[in-house]
């Protein structure tokens, strides 16, 4: 038998380790495996700091959104960089836990910063929904807040502030080393949220008769995550580079300062940061998470970075020609027939050597 909700479909696509093979290969749903404990799920995550895995345990709804904010920056990110060498093909591969760019770079800045973001705005938009047992909507928000405008705060707010420090118990638990990276993760995470926090937007609804506005109602929504995407896309390429200064008793790195001015300049709050310049990306390099460009897609007639000169590193590239044939132009001739015309398209398709 076969017990399959909505909620736990969308988790097998990105956790199948959280499912438990049955006698006769069936599958439970979330719902009947959380009866069993919250170990056995938890105990099937890749990947989970020590931290993490006792947040996973104390609760188990809402590991499930955080696979699904983690899952959600993790799809920005591909789209942002889609047209790039580095188009975060690797990411999510085997867990969206765990998974590192051993390089310290621009991309890695990138991606802590929109997974963080991405759990934060999972989880506020669960709270909002009421799937989950502890949040709901931000109660800060009620009665009236401006007497002279004659508005007040109503419906459902999102409670960012519940999903941001959610976001930061977890997504923060997985920096355990006491180095350079550490400062640098944790950084790139807290830009990401604070991101997520300055876009959310306040939308209103007026009162009155006849469509007048005597009174108005407001809340605060979250933003689309499109647009945190594109936010961090150019933080990515306003990114600064940093060096650590060592904490002079412990001799552990106890902040970061830009490595470009003289003194202990500190980044702002929304730079990303990164410690290492980027590789260049054009072949496959396990070791700075780069697939390589071999059998890219590309554009022969770009000069940019989707463009097959730049794409394929010099290396040149393969052209692909390609006839597609339709019915087009149809008629209905009463009674009954229909005639149509062969229609035909050719094309090229361009990809890396």
């Amino acid at each position: 038998m076969k017990i399959v909700s909505q909620r736990s479909a969308r988790l097998s696509v990105y956790y199948p380790q959280i499912f438990l093979i049955l006698t006769s290969g069936s599958y439970l749903a979330l719902s009947s495996v959380v009866a069993l404990g919250a170990n056995i799920i938890c105990n099937k995550i890749p990947g989970l700091a020590p931290r993490q895995r006792a947040l996973c345990q104390s609760r188990p709804d809402a590991i499930i959104v955080v696979g699904e904010g983690a899952q959600l920056g993790i799809n920005e990110c591909q789209y942002q960089f889609r047209f790039g060498r580095w188009n975060c093909s690797t990411l999510g591969e085997r867990t969206v836990f765990g998974q590192e760019l051993r390089v310290g770079s621009r991309e890695a800045a990138f991606t802590y910063a929109i997974t963080a973001a991405g759990v934060a705005h999972a989880v506020t938009t669960a709270c909002s929904q009421g799937n989950l047992s502890q949040c709901g909507c931000d109660h800060e928000k009620q009665g009236y807040h401006d007497h002279e405008e004659g508005w007040k705060w109503g419906g459902c707010s999102a409670d960012v502030k519940y999903g941001v420090e959610f976001s930061r118990r977890f997504v923060d638990a997985r920096e355990i080393k006491k180095n350079a990276r550490r400062l640098m993760n944790l950084h790139n995470n807290e830009a990401g949220r604070k991101i997520l926090e300055e876009r959310m937007k306040l939308e209103c609804k007026c009162h009155g008769v006849s469509g007048s506005c005597t009174a108005k109602t407001c809340w605060i929504t979250l933003p689309q995550f499109r647009e945190i995407g594109y936010m961090l896309k150019q933080r990515y390429i306003e990114a600064v580079q940093v060096a650590p200064v060592q904490a002079s008793r412990l001799r552990q790195p106890a902040f970061l300062r830009l490595k470009e001015v003289r003194g202990y300049q500190k980044p702002t709050d929304t730079d990303l940061v990164y410690l290492e310049r980027s590789p260049n990306y054009c072949e496959e390099d396990k070791a700075t998470g780069s697939p390589g460009t071999r059998g890219r897609l590309c554009n022969g007639t770009s000069s940019l970075m989707e463009g097959c000169n730049v794409m394929c590193c010099g290396r040149g590239y393969n052209t692909h020609q390609y006839t597609r044939v339709w019915q087009c132009n149809c008629k209905f001739h009463w009674c009954c027939l229909v005639t149509c015309n062969t229609c035909s398209e050719k094309s090229e398709v361009f990809t890396c050597k």
